[in-house]
């Protein structure tokens, strides 16, 4: 049977399986062929059971497919199976490399289709209780690359301190020396930064700091990709929260028993 060729680049989140979309997983469930990245937790192609999965991510430096192979295993799935379905980290639409695949395909004449994701630029810090904007605190925020596809800092980072702004990083924990520095001559040697590392996972690991400390606290605490870098006084509403709730401790409540927190499978026949 002709089956229509088509793909739908899928947002996964960043990280945590229950935070992906009811319609992202509705579009698992349709696919005939999964193409997906190392951020992707592998528990989500359950959601596909019959469908071929193909991980195509990069590990340590060590890509199993280089950008134009993936290209072209688009292209090839989605005519000999049919609904190919990319599913990315965090949002594909942000520093994803979605939008470049989506083109390459409707180039070849194949149906393609969105899912958007939640981006990892703003849930990872707001599972740490940090709001990339505030009243009183942030009017704005940026999101930047740190590294650029020629290796180097991005220049909207120069911009970006220059700013008020809540300046958001990603991919740039090979930069953060040169990050630190571009602060530090805008005089805001105090300002507050977080990095987050495996944000939302069960390995998630944070370092709070200002630019003057945070590099001793990434070596104290070993910190490295995949890690999102946020600067500006919105991280220290985490501190507030978490002043807070240790002045209402639990000797304050009522007791409750303790629950593991697991994930729960949505049941897609009930969608």
């Amino acid at each position: 049977m002709f089956k229509q060729p088509k793909l739908t680049v899928v947002g996964a989140g960043p990280g945590d399986v229950d935070l992906i979309t009811i319609k992202g997983v509705k579009t698992l469930a349709s696919a005939n062929v999964i193409l997906y990245d190392a951020l992707v937790d592998d528990t989500l192609l359950e959601y596909a059971p019959n469908a071929e999965h193909i991980f195509v991510g990069k590990r340590r430096g060590c890509y199993a497919y280089e950008q134009d192979q993936i290209n072209e295993l688009i292209v090839s799935r989605a005519f000999s199976h049919g609904h190919v379905v990319r599913l990315k980290g965090g949002d594909p639409f942000v520093f994803g490399r979605g939008a470049e695949e989506m083109e390459y395909a409707a180039a070849q004449g194949i149906e393609v289709a969105m899912v958007p994701g939640v981006s990892s630029s703003v849930s990872v810090p707001a599972s740490q209780h940090i709001p990339v904007t505030k009243r009183g605190s942030s009017e704005s925020f940026w999101v930047i690359t740190g590294t650029t596809k020629e290796h180097k800092l991005s220049t909207d980072v120069h911009l970006a301190a220059k700013s008020n702004a809540t300046v958001v990083i990603l991919m740039g924990m090979s930069k953060l020396g040169a990050i630190v520095d571009l602060f530090k001559q805008e005089g805001k040697d105090d300002t507050p930064i977080a990095i987050i590392q495996n944000g939302t996972r069960e390995n998630e690991k944070v370092g709070v700091g200002t630019i003057t400390t945070i590099q001793k606290e990434v070596a104290k605490q070993e910190l490295k990709n995949p890690a999102i870098i946020i600067i500006g006084d919105v991280v220290k509403h985490r501190e507030r929260i978490m002043e807070l709730q240790k002045n209402h401790s639990q000797n304050d409540l009522p007791e409750y028993p303790s629950k593991k927190v697991q994930h729960h499978k949505i049941d897609i026949k009930g969608l």
